[in-house]
């Protein structure tokens, strides 16, 4: 690998069982032949995490692999962690990435669910991350004439003991009662803190950046298709006095939940055919960052320090370093090492659209 003059690592497309249904929207993306709404409503973007489904252990679902190579993103990242993820990083995280990003069609609301915060995460799985995450709306569909909205955050007034009679009685009405509901539309961006409880509604397509685990507690045993859930699937092992320590029983008006969560986008550059808009930085959360790219003709990357991602929403385009060079299209994932340098040329009739990601904050 040569610094300051590499090209992006073209990942495949890793797709990862869930308990809700979904997915065919990414399989149009993907172009696929059948496309169907499964158990496979989610594409996860440069993981070295394996998603927690109980029973599929084995199969190690959820890793990123190498495009032209039979290796994951984490053991070829492990090859030389310092060089391909920055010194900084390193030093600070090892051989992670202190990230994940996954894109996320949902043909069925998610059962209503929390994440842990890192302190939670520390003490229940030994964890150094929680949970923390961020959804971007790229599109959606409605769902028997309902278009996309999300849950997010409890109502004020709602205690633990409240909280906790619903999941026993299984009360799902009484539980979305209790959470502020919000139709979306394309470029909405929310930040979900862990211990925030939440629920992706129908017809969302979305891609969300978060910190890099998997720990998801449930509190609806069924799931609106009617999957039953394993219990350990609900409080991941730790057991349900537990699990609902991890929910913060602090509630906000509909107002004050948007405030504090609803990110508004940030123009960081613009001009000459080219943009780029911060969806989710630093000084909303240390854990990742993201923003989108458009490019009408050419857009310098320069170096960073650290690594990033890169997801293409649109168009396509050729990425040059030197003498090197390789197209990119609509529907690829990327990973950029440390130290990668490259310029975009738009190679099409459109502007070209990509979401960057990156890891948490090194400084």
């Amino acid at each position: 690998m040569k610094r300051g003059n590499t090209l992006p690592v073209r990942l495949l497309p890793t797709r990862a069982w869930r308990t809700y249904l979904g997915g065919k929207l990414i399989d149009e993306r993907q172009g696929k032949e059948n496309q169907v709404d499964g158990h496979f409503p989610e594409e996860w973007i440069m993981s070295v995490v394996e998603a927690r489904n109980k029973g599929r252990e084995h199969l190690l679902e959820g890793l990123s692999v190498v495009a032209g190579n039979d290796i994951t993103l984490r053991e070829w990242i492990k090859g030389d962690p310092e060089k391909v993820l920055g010194k900084a990083h390193h030093e600070k995280h090892g051989s992670g990435t202190g990230v994940l990003v996954k894109i996320i069609d949902s043909a069925e609301r998610l059962t209503v669910q929390v994440h842990p915060d890192r302190k939670k995460a520390e003490e229940l799985f030994f964890s150094s991350y929680g949970k923390t995450e961020c959804w971007h709306i790229l599109g959606g569909r409605a769902i028997n004439g309902v278009t996309p909205y999300v849950y997010l955050g409890f109502k004020p007034g709602v205690t633990r003991e409240q909280w906790e009679k619903l999941f026993w009685d299984q009360d799902i009405e009484g539980m979305l009662n209790c959470l502020h509901r919000y139709e979306v539309k394309p470029g909405d961006t929310f930040l979900i803190e862990g211990g925030t409880p939440h629920a992706i509604g129908s017809g969302c397509f979305l891609v969300e950046i978060q910190e890099p685990t998997d720990y998801t507690f449930r509190i609806e045993k069924t799931t609106p298709s009617g999957f039953r859930i394993d219990d350990f699937m609900c409080h991941q092992g730790i057991g349900f006095d537990r699990m609902f320590d991890c929910f913060n029983y602090e509630g906000r008006t509909r107002e004050d939940t948007l405030k504090k969560w609803k990110i508004p986008p940030c123009v960081l550059q613009e001009g000459g055919g080219k943009r780029e808009v911060e969806l989710i930085g630093y000084k909303y959360t240390p854990y990742f960052g993201m923003t989108l790219l458009e490019v009408e003709g050419e857009m310098d990357v320069p170096e960073e320090s650290v690594f990033s991602g890169m997801y293409i929403l649109s168009g396509k385009a050729c990425f040059t370093s030197g003498r090197e060079m390789m197209e990119a299209n609509a529907g690829e994932q990327y990973f950029l090492p440390a130290d990668t340098s490259f310029m975009i040329k738009n190679r099409g009739n459109e502007p070209f659209r990509a979401l960057r990601f990156r890891g948490p904050e090194s400084e």
